[in-house]
């Protein structure tokens, strides 16, 4: 009896014990996963490794709970390799060990291979995904490159299917970001109305897919939004409002800032830069500079934005006074803040603001990005400044050159009496890879009908097809007239525009008829104001061209009649205007 007593005893203690070492290994695995997330969190490396090392020693056990901790630490931190490391060393893995390394190689860029360790994980079947695996593998999707892409999110969704997770909004909000991500709207479209349960964020993949590839159903789907009582949130007005400003739709751009007013995320950075865009599309820069005055903690593309509002609204002297107001505020100016300020510099042909503009983009160079933009709007500025010299050394400074540096190099030599260094310019063109387009066609043709270069503009005209696969269009054809009927080739002119595969526009006929004034060819003057009249009525234009045609040759009857028919069609002369400030 003693005995047995004895024996109940020591068994009791042993279940003691071994409970008591259960307990004590689930704290510390508890204690060390804490403390794997707060180094996740920090980034922190070094510690992480250290409880690694700890449990590779055996100073801590080494259960499949803290490795899955450890595997989440190493891919959160982006030492992946780590995380492969030891997700390929694991004895045992289940699904939250699968989870986490695959959406730590979508989190590190390696989208494939997320994919290849879904598709592995499928094959061996030991281990069923869950949503979070889903979500990977369909983020994965949408990292992929477009020849990678074929039907696998199709094929990963129906295993979502075929799992019940169907009524899942994240992985649904996952597959429809991955089909619009490559452009497969039509599908995004068909699966996100036969979607029983969506949410704000289902409803804003599908506006942001509409603002990319089909911004004129935006009107439509925000009204669907409006009708199924969808709350928008920031995301929802900005992505409308800069897909209403793409349309230049007013009327309804002013309902979703109605709409704005009254959900409270006015003060929202990306809403009031969409909201002000969309005014400055539609020209409206009284309400745009409001938007812009009500955003608080304006950043760069808030100054930026306005100020390339103010300059296409024929204001550049306000856009380079808020470019003044930016820099005092403590803003640093961008690639885009410093193309607008050379713009505007450009218009006013103010030289020495250009060379100040000029000169912080020297000095912000390194610290900001810095592309051909910029620089084809300093060789610009300088060129319309009639600064050539500092337009020739921006120009041979560049260390790439895209088709508009070219193009605008050939113009400023054009239009600054230097034609012949035009055509040299297009001459070395043509010897790089980069390709001319047709406005550098038309500011070759300029050249060469500023230097009276008659054989080198047939031969660039007659090549444009041939060589380049661009047929002339109505520019080139004036350019070309005027090449000839400066040369006194009236005759050759005309039959050129007899010839035009379309209907001559009344500038062509104009440029017919500046030649013949110039030249006294009075028949063919009055055949071309007579096309170009019935072209275009109301252009003063023609009037004033064959009346000064007229008044060179003493024909004052025919002057008084054209003054009269004026009169009588209520055709006004546009006045002269000059970019000079009268102080």
């Amino acid at each position: 009896m003693i005995r047995s007593s004895d024996s109940l005893k020591a068994k009791k203690g042993f279940h003691l014990q071994l409970q008591a070492c259960f307990v004590s290994t689930a704290t510390t695995g508890e204690v060390y996963s804490n403390l794997l997330r707060r180094y996740a969190q920090d980034s922190d490396l070094l510690r992480g490794r250290a409880i690694h090392a700890k449990s590779i020693t055996g100073s801590i056990p080494s259960t499949r709970f803290l490795q899955n901790h450890l595997l989440n630490m190493y891919v959160k931190i982006g030492d992946l390799s780590s995380g492969l490391k030891m997700f390929d060393e694991m004895p045992s893995r289940n699904v939250v060990s699968w989870s986490a390394v695959m959406s730590g190689c979508v989190q590190n860029g390696c989208a494939r291979e997320a994919l290849s360790l879904f598709s592995r994980m499928h094959q061996e079947g030991v281990t069923k995904p869950n949503e979070f695996t889903f979500v990977s593998a369909l983020h994965a999707c949408s990292l992929t490159e477009a020849e990678n892409y074929g039907t696998l999110p199709h094929q990963i969704y129906s295993l979502v299917v075929r799992s019940g997770f169907m009524s899942n909004i994240f992985l649904l909000n996952a597959f429809l970001a991955s089909l619009i991500r490559h452009g497969k709207l039509s599908e995004a479209i068909m699966v996100f109305k036969t979607s029983p349960d969506k949410d704000t964020v289902s409803w804003n993949t599908m506006i942001g897919g509409y603002l990319q590839f089909s911004c004129g159903q935006i009107p439509e789907f925000w009204c669907s939004m409006n009708r199924e009582g969808i709350r928008p949130d920031n995301f929802t007005f900005a992505t409308a409002l800069t897909g209403l400003a793409a349309l230049s739709y007013l009327q309804m751009g002013t309902q979703v800032h109605a709409h704005l007013v009254k959900s409270g995320y006015g003060d929202d950075l990306c809403v009031g830069n969409s909201l002000a865009d969309m005014y400055i599309k539609n020209h409206k820069l009284v309400e745009a500079f409001r938007a812009f005055h009500e955003t608080p903690n304006k950043d760069v593309c808030s100054w930026s934005q306005i100020a390339a509002g103010c300059l296409h609204s024929g204001e550049p002297r306000k856009a380079l006074a808020l470019v003044a107001d930016m820099k005092r505020m403590g803003v640093k100016p961008n690639k885009f803040t410093l193309t607008t300020a050379l713009n505007a510099c450009a218009s006013l042909a103010s030289l020495e603001e250009g060379k100040q503009i000029h000169g912080l983009r020297i000095k912000l160079e390194g610290d900001i990005d810095i592309d051909v933009c910029v620089d084809n709007a300093t060789l610009d500025m300088y060129a319309k400044c009639g600064c050539m010299d500092s337009a020739w050394d921006v120009f041979r400074s560049m260390n790439s050159r895209s088709v508009i540096s070219w193009t605008t190099m050939i113009m400023a030599c054009a239009q600054n009496g230097q034609s012949r260094e035009a055509i040299q310019i297009f001459e070395e063109m043509r010897e790089t890879s980069v390709l001319p387009n047709h406005i550098t066609f038309v500011c070759v043709l300029y050249a060469c009908s500023q230097g009276g270069f008659v054989d080198d503009g047939w031969k660039y005209f007659s090549s444009m097809t041939p060589d380049y696969g661009i047929f002339p269009g109505e520019d080139h054809y004036a350019c070309m007239v005027n090449i000839l009927g400066k040369a006194g080739l009236i005759k050759e002119a005309k039959e050129l525009i007899l010839r035009m595969p379309v209907q001559p526009s009344a500038i062509v006929w104009q440029t017919l008829l500046s030649a013949c004034q110039l030249h006294g060819d009075v028949p063919t003057g009055k055949l071309a104001a007579e096309r170009a009249l019935r072209r275009d009525r109301k252009d003063p234009s023609t009037y004033l061209l064959l009346s000064n045609m007229f008044a060179e040759y003493s024909n004052w009857d025919g002057v008084l009649i054209l003054r009269e028919l004026m009169e009588m069609k209520d055709v006004k002369k546009v006045p002269g205007s000059s970019w000079i400030e009268i102080t």
